[in-house]
């Protein structure tokens, strides 16, 4: 939480002045038979599905971590899909458990809140924590679904993140009444595949799809090959917002083998400025002045710094550095023209706001990691920025989210 001392008075004043929200990232944990109930039943025996085993070891084997079952202990949930298993952990739906009891050891879906894999049970926490509507990114198949990437099969693959966006249209979404907002998964390994999805979940409404930061890390063409210049136009074309998770590329930044977690913790919004340098000189803003990125989970404070050194590598460097070959513009003028990007707990930013941009900011809530906020949002908003006047709160709590997303909602 953010630490502020606040008179009571004062903080019930700024509490008055927070709207309802505009959660742009929150989480949902996948309902057990999502992939069981709608993939093919020929597939359905290698597709994700939920078996239940003892806690077991976890072991680092080319650069990915492997999770083998144990055969002692309580049973946990595990997904398995083609065999490799992962379990279901506390870190990931802890909404509700103090931080010294969340871990990252196994649970089951009884011991997790209702409201991380059920839509009736999530409006109710919303509700709690004075969230309007809500947009949610994967747990399991990761931030901008590479678990499937990863699988062998890629027709098992392909129906896989189709049956996800399915699911997350007609009965994460389709049962909310509108206060749920969908983001889907694409293809990852075929652009022509990505371009196909986003257009299928386009035409029935869906106007926000899960990219990653840095492509390049999952060992996809980067964005200065143009390959995926068809996707990103199909974005731009649709109106599909282009959202980018902390932690979407996989790898993040460490220091050293021997570090705690709290320093990755700390330094992984450092995947964030590489992303935003990489599309400001990529030229993919400049080609489609149109396509919309959001930067989930990555706070906003480093924002500033950045612009003034891209701006200032753009003109200083121009002889040898290429900054201008694709970026004929100052690069913050894509910037405030094309980039959004959401926080939660970043009062620093706030200070920076005319800097960060007040139409480039927006906010979230986190739920149910253990990061989040929940059920304090409004009360955060309001110790990080219920002093500023009314048509900036408003623009930050649900504004500039609604006029982002197309939404059908009042910005005020």
């Amino acid at each position: 939480m953010t630490e502020q001392v606040i008179r009571p008075d004062v903080l019930d004043d700024r509490l008055a002045k927070i709207p309802r929200l505009i959660d742009v990232d929150a989480h949902v944990v996948e309902p057990p038979t999502l992939w069981s109930s709608r993939l093919p039943a020929r597939l359905r025996d290698a597709g994700p599905r939920i078996l239940y085993a003892p806690a077991g070891d976890v072991k680092l084997v080319d650069g990915k971590y492997l999770e083998t079952p144990g055969t002692e202990g309580p049973d946990v949930a595990w997904w398995n899909y083609e065999g490799v298993m992962t379990q279901i952990k506390r870190y990931i739906a802890a909404a509700g458990v103090p931080a010294d009891e969340v871990t990252n050891e196994g649970i089951t879906y009884d011991d997790m809140r209702p409201g991380c894999w059920i839509p009736s049970e999530r409006l109710k926490d919303m509700d709690v924590n004075g969230v309007e509507a809500q947009m949610c990114f994967p747990n399991y198949p990761r931030f901008c679904g590479q678990i499937f990437l990863w699988g062998r099969d890629r027709e098992l693959a392909r129906l896989s993140v189709e049956a996800y966006n399915d699911w997350m249209v007609e009965e994460w979404c389709g049962s909310s009444g509108g206060r749920l907002i969908p983001l889907c998964i694409v293809p990852l390994w075929d652009v022509d595949l990505a371009v196909a999805e986003v257009r299928r979940n386009a035409a029935r409404g869906v106007r926000a799809v899960a990219f990653s930061e840095l492509p390049s890390y999952l060992g996809l063409p980067s964005l200065h090959s143009r390959y995926w210049d068809p996707f990103f136009a199909a974005c731009a074309e649709t109106g599909t917002v282009l959202s980018m998770h902390i932690g979407s590329g996989t790898k993040t930044p460490q220091t050293s083998p021997d570090a705690p977690g709290a320093v990755g913790a700390t330094i992984i919004f450092g995947n964030s400025v590489a992303s935003m340098t990489d599309f400001l000189f990529s030229g993919v803003l400049h080609r489609f002045p149109d396509l919309k990125l959001l930067y989930a989970e990555a706070q906003i404070g480093w924002i500033p710094y950045l612009l003034e050194r891209i701006d200032d590598v753009w003109e200083t460097h121009r002889g040898w550095a290429k900054g201008q070959e694709n970026c004929p513009e100052p690069p913050s003028t894509y910037y405030y023209r094309q980039i959004t990007s959401c926080f939660f707990k970043d009062s620093v930013g706030v200070e920076l706001l005319d800097k960060v941009g007040l139409d480039n900011v927006t906010f979230e809530t986190d739920y149910p990691h253990q990061d989040g906020t929940w059920p304090r949002s409004r009360e955060e908003a309001a110790l990080q920025y219920g002093h500023l006047d009314q048509g900036s709160i408003n623009k930050i709590a649900r504004g500039n989210a609604i006029r982002l997303l197309g939404l059908d909602l009042p910005g005020e």
